[in-house]
């Protein structure tokens, strides 16, 4: 299965309703808001049928946002087609639409974790309940992707290899002239560049502390004050300079 990289991908919408009247009234509520409020996301499938929703699911890359109806007048009922798309998209955002408000203990037993119940027989509440469920998925999804997804990308000979930040340590200057060495969680990459030049890229997590070091300051586990040294929580240790350490 390919990866689902969440970087810049905007979220894509799915709605699965088997009545047309009301999956049009749905469709045309969303559409609206993705208008009105500029959100990064699309309406990629509107279906009655829930298999046909799920093989697109199966291809999709990005996270989605999935209305679903939880009577669908087919052998998969709305929870059990949540149960599917799980296992393909377990970040996506899952809201059941139905007209019967005691079905919500049924995502207990389903096992599934619904963001929301839309009850579809009060259209002015569908509304804004719809509305409210758009804008939260977007701001749930960019906390997430901004928090799980900041990446290095280096330069490596004709290769580019990504790092993620939580899993860098410090980098250092090498050896080898205008040459960084990226200490990751469990790797070491040397490429070009300088720590000047890091120092001017990568964000706030990340402090120089001594003219060859440039430390990312979440994966610290003590700073020896009196020795100089800077210990990493995977055993890894680097200097920190007396004028930087004030800094710190």
């Amino acid at each position: 299965m390919p990866e689902r990289s969440d970087l810049h991908n905007m979220l894509n919408i799915f709605v699965c309703e088997d009545n047309a009247a009301q999956r049009r009234t749905i469709v045309q509520i969303i559409q609206n808001t993705v208008l009105m409020e500029e959100l990064d996301m699309q309406l990629v499938l509107n279906a009655g049928d829930p298999y046909v929703l799920l093989e697109k699911v199966k291809t999709s890359q990005n996270t989605g946002i999935y209305f679903l109806d939880i009577d669908l007048h087919s052998d998969m009922n709305g929870m059990k087609l949540a149960q599917q798309i799980r296992l393909f998209d377990p970040r996506g955002f899952i809201i059941f639409i139905t007209a019967h408000s005691e079905l919500s203990f049924m995502t207990f037993q389903y096992r599934v974790e619904a963001m929301d119940f839309v009850l579809k027989d009060n259209p002015a509440e569908a509304k804004v309940k719809i509305r409210e469920c758009l804008l939260n998925a977007m701001e749930r999804y960019t906390l997430q992707t901004n928090k799980t997804h900041k990446v290095y990308t280096a330069q490596v000979g004709g290769r580019k290899i990504s790092v993620d930040y939580d899993d860098i340590f410090f980098f250092e200057t090498s050896g080898n002239i205008h040459k960084v060495i990226l200490h990751a969680k469990d790797r070491q990459i040397e490429f070009s560049g300088t720590i000047k030049e890091l120092e001017g890229i990568l964000d706030d997590s990340f402090i120089r502390c001594h003219r060859s070091f440039l430390v990312n300051r979440n994966n610290i586990k003590e700073a020896d004050a009196k020795n100089r040294i800077i210990y990493f929580t995977n055993g890894e240790a680097c200097l920190m300079s007396t004028r930087m350490m004030k800094g710190l």
